[in-house]
């Protein structure tokens, strides 16, 4: 049973299932914990929460006979020293928590920044549908999030979007998008300020679809399926509910404004042509039609990752070359997610990069084309020097009676680093 209780009525043995509060309002690194030791107490109690919630199904419950304990008096000495000592031990945690990481090592904080993040969206974008005014700066901690993840693994939360399901469209989108233009930013060695608003660029691009009307209730809030004069208005609200905001870099108003712009001048809403196109919105225009490449509509089935990245090179006049060959380089020529058939006539997916070659990725074999059967999952680095195999083409799945793409994608990666060590 959960429980709100003030700091005055912890007791050792208690579990705290929640601290009503800030980050830096407490010293301690988990949020749920059973306080077992005095000094955990203490902290606790001189902290600047407002309460916190127990689990008495886990520990300790308040006696209902006993009064209130009164809060020891604030000690200012040794308690606040020790409160200090443990912020900064966990500041510099985190200072040191952006050294290169596997995937499988990376997957869980990926999760936990993208559940994070879109609670803070869900408020930022409830704010708009209802008219009132954004408090952007509340979104651009989940950039710093997102950025810290891309470090440690440039795949794993990009990987994570595109392979799990259960992530509404809006916020999958935006999230993911963000993730892609931190890493094309990164792979351009732009400067750490630029970088950072190019992930809040990418988290805000579409912001003008809270402005559009709700009556239309497209399936999970997929607005391209409705009237293309509708859509394409979500630019300009955007741009409008975000021109005022004072404190927000003009390089993210304007990839909001000008990322359905092309190079050759066939985009919208103003037919802007090649450099009239602002850099952050290059990379933007580039970011966003990838992500939602792999999106299903209701008309148009989804894309491969592969796939996607091949037809992006065909699009002519579309997008700025150079940077699409950036992207492209930042993302692998075979993203994670993709479906490829190897020439020892394996299905397999690819489930990491290889840095030093991105045409020969990390793939999870799981079918063979020989036998029409699945085969026992197992991994293949194309790039190591024992492996003969590599990727004659990206697959076709749509006649091996397989489960539907999104469904195997999601399993196979999910399955995959479950069962590898982290």
């Amino acid at each position: 049973m959960l429980k709100h209780i003030e700091l005055s009525d912890l007791e050792l043995g208690m579990f705290v299932h929640k601290m009503e509060g800030g980050w830096f309002d407490h010293p301690f690194w988990k949020s749920n914990f059973l306080i077992q030791e005095q000094k955990q107490l203490q902290l606790l109690v001189q902290s600047k929460l407002r309460g916190v919630v127990i689990d008495t199904s886990k520990g300790k419950d308040v006696p209902a006979s006993t009064p209130k304990a009164r809060a020891p008096a604030r000690q200012p000495g040794a308690i606040e020293a020790t409160r200090i000592a443990a912020i900064s031990k966990r500041s510099k945690h985190e200072a040191d928590s952006s050294r290169p990481v596997s995937i499988a090592q990376e997957l869980n904080a990926a999760q936990a920044i993208a559940n994070k993040a879109k609670e803070n969206l869900h408020r930022t974008f409830m704010a708009a549908r209802l008219g009132k005014a954004m408090n952007v700066k509340t979104v651009e901690p989940i950039v710093s999030d997102i950025l810290a993840s891309v470090r440690r693994n440039p795949q794993a939360f990009s990987g994570l979007m595109r392979c799990k399901l259960k992530n509404e469209l809006m916020f999958r989108h935006a999230l993911s998008v963000s993730a892609l233009m931190v890493s094309l930013a990164r792979k351009m060695k732009l400067p750490s300020q630029e970088v950072h608003e190019c992930g809040l660029a990418g988290l805000l691009l579409d912001i003008g679809v809270n402005y559009l009307p709700q009556t239309l209730d497209p399936p999970n809030g997929d607005f391209r399926s409705v009237d293309p004069k509708i859509w394409q208005q979500h630019v300009m609200l955007g741009y409008r509910g975000l021109v005022n905001d004072n404190d927000l870099p003009q390089p993210v108003i304007d990839a909001v404004l000008q990322h359905h712009e092309r190079m050759d001048g066939s985009g919208f809403p103003k037919s802007l042509e090649g450099q009239e196109i602002s850099t952050v919105a290059r990379m933007a225009a580039i970011c966003d039609t990838f992500d939602f490449m792999l999106s299903q509509t209701s008309t148009v089935a989804a894309c491969d990752p592969a796939s996607a990245v091949q037809q992006m090179k065909a699009m002519s006049g579309a997008f700025d070359d150079e940077l699409l060959r950036e992207f492209i380089e930042s993302v692998g020529l075979y993203p994670v997610g993709s479906f490829v058939r190897l020439h020892s006539e394996k299905l397999a997916m690819v489930i990491d990069e290889d840095h030093k070659d991105h045409t020969k990725p990390i793939v999870q074999a799981f079918y063979s084309y020989a036998t029409g059967e699945q085969i026992k999952p197992h991994r293949i680095a194309l790039a190591r020097g024992a492996e003969t195999d590599h990727i004659l083409s990206v697959a076709d799945l749509s006649e091996l009676g397989l489960p539907e793409e999104a469904h195997l994608r999601e399993m196979i990666f999910l399955s995959t680093y479950k069962n590898m060590p982290g």
